[in-house]
């Protein structure tokens, strides 16, 4: 026992997650003393504060939903790219309900919910019945829900004056943090338990790694596969009711881009692209990962001299991107190759052996 041990914590020092730990310790520290300074009244300003903190946590909820979303999608070896998209239809749909069709707001936000899961059962429904790849299913959705927006909206309408008690989930602080950052921690929780602790969830690895085994051991996938996209869409919902609460109104761009930040965080938390493995922790440090490059980017006097906060942080997310999904390819390359190496020849016999004495 004594000598398994210590290569067990050999092991738990050097997985992915502790690995990302240490880049997301570097990437703080870094962020903390190029992105700080103190102005002529002797006031710290820039990344160090605690108010900068809470702007990280309060603007990367809507994010860190998302990729919470795709984390068990990806692990089944699947793929969302419409849960931007998603997101901007159920904020339009929110907040119509609320202002043209006068409903309450509890009941608006539960009709968008409804919506963001039926938006998820048509992408189940087209991948699991047509048995197409995810990626071109999602691809359609992902322009079909963007254009319902637009369509709603006519590209112009922009709902606005929600009631201070909706916009303080999004705008003020409980219990010393974000409002949303509790309801954040609560589908964290949930999902976590959902992929870790439930045989429900850990079924999505065998899915994702091997869907016809999985077929032979009597396992529904399909109805499993579907579920997992239904869920997609009710998180994406509740991201645009955040993220309209958070802003103060809906509006049809909302959640452009957002896709690419979430897909970018799950697959630098350490699941496979190719499904089969994958951590829900591990896609929350990929969030924090992508949150606090993002805001400290903004931070940098270098950066904000030139105002490419915004194309900086695209460009190394993008590069990020590529980064986890080589990582995640260049091991099983190595292998590959290693397996399919011929051989070295065998040395040939010297012609006269001398006879030993």
């Amino acid at each position: 026992m004594s000598s398994s041990q210590p290569r067990n914590w050999k092991a738990l020092l050097l997985s992915h997650e502790m690995l990302l730990l240490y880049v997301l310790i570097a990437e703080w520290l870094f962020f903390y003393f190029a992105g700080t300074t103190v102005n002529r009244r002797g006031v710290t300003v820039g990344f160090g504060t605690v108010d900068r903190q809470f702007d990280i946590l309060r603007h990367s909820c809507e994010i860190g939903l998302l990729a919470l979303a795709l984390t068990p999608v990806i692990i089944t070896a699947g793929i969302d790219l419409s849960v931007g998209s998603l997101l901007g239809l159920c904020a339009i749909l929110f907040g119509k309900f609320w202002k043209d069709a006068g409903l309450p707001i509890p009941v608006a936000a539960f009709l968008a919910l409804g919506c963001g899961a039926l938006g998820g059962g048509l992408n189940a429904a087209l991948i699991t019945s047509l048995r197409l790849p995810p990626l071109i299913i999602t691809l359609g959705t992902y322009s079909l829900f963007r254009g319902l927006a637009e369509a709603i909206t006519r590209g112009a309408v922009t709902y606005t004056d929600f009631p201070a008690g909706f916009l303080f989930v999004g705008q003020e602080r409980w219990l010393g943090l974000p409002t949303q950052a509790w309801l954040f921690f609560g589908v964290a929780a949930a999902v976590w338990l959902l992929v870790h602790r439930t045989t429900f969830g850990r079924s999505f690895r065998t899915i994702g790694f091997a869907p016809e085994g999985a077929r032979y051991a009597g396992l529904p996938v399909e109805r499993r596969v579907a579920m997992v996209y239904i869920l997609a869409g009710l998180i994406a919902a509740l991201a645009a009711i955040i993220y309209t609460a958070r802003l103060g109104q809906a509006k049809a761009d909302a959640g452009t881009g957002y896709e690419l930040f979430a897909i970018t965080a799950v697959v630098l938390g350490g699941t496979s692209i190719f499904g089969g493995t994958g951590s829900v922790h591990g896609t929350l440090l990929g969030v924090a990962a992508i949150a606090v490059l993002k805001n400290g980017l903004a931070c940098l006097p270098a950066v904000m001299r030139l105002n490419a906060a915004e194309d900086m942080s695209g460009l190394l997310t993008g590069a990020l991107l590529l980064l986890a999904l080589t990582g995640s390819v260049l091991p099983k390359l190595l292998s590959s190759w290693r397996a399919h190496r011929p051989a070295p020849a065998p040395s040939a016999p010297s012609p006269n052996p001398q006879p030993s004495p």
